[in-house]
């Protein structure tokens, strides 16, 4: 017995420790994006639902000795896939829809490993009913298992963000992984070995079991219903696509970091353990009121549209939420979940809900819905799956004192209120917006404000919830730089001090939004944008006019720009502006060490690199300090408060190696222009290793 469970708890804390691994490690080739955690969750859900199939196909239709030498054979061709590294070879080199990519990516790298490890829960407990009953036991101790793989789970992604990612780089944590997967492959052969000998050998006669469960005298089971079937594939797909649209929004809104990917997580695999645990779920009267609490306040959260939610409020709010709405679905699975015998198609049926909630929030959604609509969707099931819960059980109150039977009539008008409005602020935003359009990087909308004062009036263009650019339409004031990009902004700056020496300078930027920094070009001068979202390109070319309206030469480069530079020729480049945000998230693959010298590699040996920092959680100065001093660079923090209703306050870093940049006049202001200290033991940032936890507002 403790084998089996130590090799699942090892199996589970492995499967889980590889997500967030693998999916930092490929983040900085597609673009840093929120979106990259939601198709690496997609793919591990297909894998986690192929792993199910095959132990339920496995244990069903072969011999012990069959099921033995089919599992070890390919538990050893696995370790062909050692280290865990994703190979150069599928690094992509253009631009486009990555969805593809990113599952070739991930197959090519951890498919067959964590293909074996999803079987292993599934598997194990299977191969533990088959010896306890060759020994004469029944037991429904599987269950308890499924609960011990969860806790596996769990602790694998709780001990990733705290202890794994701020001590060990991406290669160290991908070797000692690859080391513990090969001493699960050892239990595994042990196991599978044991499992073979012992299906031969007579049973033995015992009079009581040495579980916590009696023996029974053997009776028929009553097969699950078709609606049983549907029912939980029902629970299985709400609870994951709840789990991903809030990862999802979470990440769009901070960053796409591993703790925004792992809380949302271990929350969802939290709600297996309780629902789980015990031998048998109760649905106490306490807890009924809880799933309507968490639907009521996420419904609020997405009505506002997260503007102006503090992180503090967002993340508590949704997250407890997601855990409630879990607890509901996961408590539903386990009182219904059948007789150890169907043990195999009941974790297959559950599989398959996980995967069809990974399918619609990781590729149906993007491509079928022109915004965020998936979640406020979810939200309304959750809501109808929680009022058909205490309505098919009669015997269960809510605790409150009134009488049972109009509870979940008023719930029905409850939600249907809830459905309404939801569907009220779809039909509002989509009337406020000019356009709204939407793709793997995230929703972009285009407004115009202030429509009717003729001297104000603008049009932005707002990715996820920030403002990415607006530009006026008073025709007279269209060249106006707005926004973050005012005449004191870090950029203006040190455009400016470049521009100063009386030719025409070359100048790099990161990240295209509306074009506003083409607005600062003059005729003769050479403005390279590099930008991976193809629909920004689209919107700054039909509905915004500064790229056309600029007197320099412009050009646009489509494509991650660390992919894009790392192929051409040096540029020299007067002046690199990196100004390159997904909603407020920031691409930490663009502010690494090897990515300030991929910049230098670009730049004239006399060149300035400004890197807008500004943000609402993090405190990224003394990332873009440490790097520069590890190169041997200058570097000062250049604070933007300007006057204005169309401009905003913005932090820049400015990177040189060229002396007497500083004593331009433009960076004379001690009150906005400061050096900047590095904090002790604040640990360099490269392409192996960063951690926004200790950069945290």
């Amino acid at each position: 017995m403790y084998l089996f469970a130590t090799t699942i708890f090892l199996s589970a804390f492995l499967l889980f420790q590889v997500q967030p691994l693998i999916a930092k490690s490929i983040l900085p080739w597609f673009g840093g994006a929120a979106a990259v955690w939601t198709t690496c969750m997609l793919f591990f859900q297909i894998v986690l639902l192929l792993g199910y199939l095959y132990a339920h196909l496995v244990t069903s239709r072969l011999a012990p000795k069959k099921q033995a030498a089919l599992h070890i054979t390919l538990l050893l061709l696995s370790l062909l896939s050692l280290p865990i590294l994703p190979r150069e070879v599928f690094k992509p080199v253009v631009s486009g829809e990555p969805t593809a990519k990113i599952l070739l990516v991930l197959l090519a790298t951890v498919g067959l490993p964590y293909f074996l490890l999803s079987t292993t829960g599934s598997l194990m407990q299977a191969w533990y009913s088959v010896r306890q009953k060759a020994r004469g036991v029944t037991s429904t101790y599987p269950y308890r298992l499924y609960a011990l793989s969860n806790l596996g789970s769990v602790l694998g992604l709780v001990t990733y963000p705290f202890l794994v990612e701020p001590n060990l780089t991406v290669h160290a944590q991908a070797y000692v992984w690859s080391g513990s997967y090969i001493l699960f492959i050892a239990c595994g052969i042990t196991l599978a070995v044991g499992m073979a000998k012992a299906a031969n050998a007579p049973a033995p006669v015992i009079e009581e079991s040495e579980e916590a469960y009696p023996a029974v005298e053997e009776e028929i089971p009553t097969p699950p219903t078709k609606q049983n079937y549907l029912y939980w594939t029902l629970l299985a797909m709400t609870g994951s696509s709840l789990l991903l649209a809030i990862s999802n929004h979470m990440s769009q809104n901070v960053a796409a970091i591993p703790f925004l990917w792992v809380l949302p997580l271990s929350l969802y695999l939290l709600s297996f353990i309780l629902c789980f645990g015990s031998s048998e779920w109760i649905w106490r009267s306490s807890f009924t009121p809880m799933p309507m609490i968490g639907i009521a306040i996420m419904a609020a959260g997405t009505l506002m549209n997260f503007k102006n939610i503090d992180i503090k409020i967002l993340v508590p709010v949704f997250s407890f939420g997601l855990f409630v709405v879990c607890v509901l679905c996961h408590g539903e699975l386990s009182r219904l979940k059948p007789h150890p015998k169907y043990l195999t198609s009941f974790y297959l049926t559950m599989s398959i809900g996980g995967a069809l909630g990974g399918l619609f929030v990781g590729f149906i959604a993007p491509h079928l819905f022109p915004d965020y609509y998936e979640l406020p969707i979810i939200i309304t099931i959750a809501a109808l799956i929680a009022v058909f819960s205490i309505y098919r059980d009669p015997d269960e109150k809510l605790g409150f004192p009134f009488y049972y039977e109009p509870y979940w009539i008023i719930l029905v008008g409850l939600v249907c209120i809830m459905a309404i409005f939801f569907g009220a602020n779809i039909s509002n935003s989509r009337h406020q917006n000019r356009q709204t359009v939407r793709n793997f990087y995230g929703a972009l909308y285009v407004r115009d404000v202030d429509r009717y004062d003729k001297q104000y009036a603008r049009r932005q263009l707002v990715h996820g919830t920030i403002l990415h650019g607006e530009q006026f339409l008073n025709p007279k004031m269209k060249g106006k730089p707005t926004s973050y990009y005012s005449e004191t902004s870090g950029a203006a700056r040190i455009l400016r001090e470049s521009q100063s020496h009386g030719t025409s300078i070359r100048v790099g930027v990161i990240g295209l939004g509306t074009g506003t920094l083409a607005s600062f070009g003059r005729k003769g001068d050479d403005y390279h944008i590099y930008e991976i979202n193809p629909l920004v390109l689209q919107l700054a070319q039909t509905e915004f006019s500064y790229l056309k309206d600029s007197p320099a030469s412009v050009s646009v480069h489509l494509g991650d720009a660390r992919l894009v530079l790392d192929y051409q020729t040096p540029q020299q480049f007067d002046v690199l502006l990196v100004d390159a945000f997904s909603s407020d998230a920031i691409p930490i693959h663009l502010l690494t060490k090897e990515a300030m010298v991929l910049y230098f590699r670009h730049l004239k040996p006399s060149g300035v690199l400004g890197v807008h920092i500004s943000n609402r959680y993090l405190d990224l100065r003394p990332v873009v300090k440490a790097e520069a001093d590890a190169i041997g660079k200058d570097v000062r923090e250049i604070r933007d408060i300007p006057t204005g209703q169309t401009l905003s306050s913005t932090t820049w870093m400015a990177v040189t190696g060229r002396q007497g940049v500083f004593q331009h006049k433009d960076f004379q202001d001690k009150e906005s222009v400061l050096k900047v200290t590095l904090p002790p033991h604040f640990r360099l940032w490269t392409d192996d290793f960063s951690n926004l936890y200790q950069i945290m507002n």
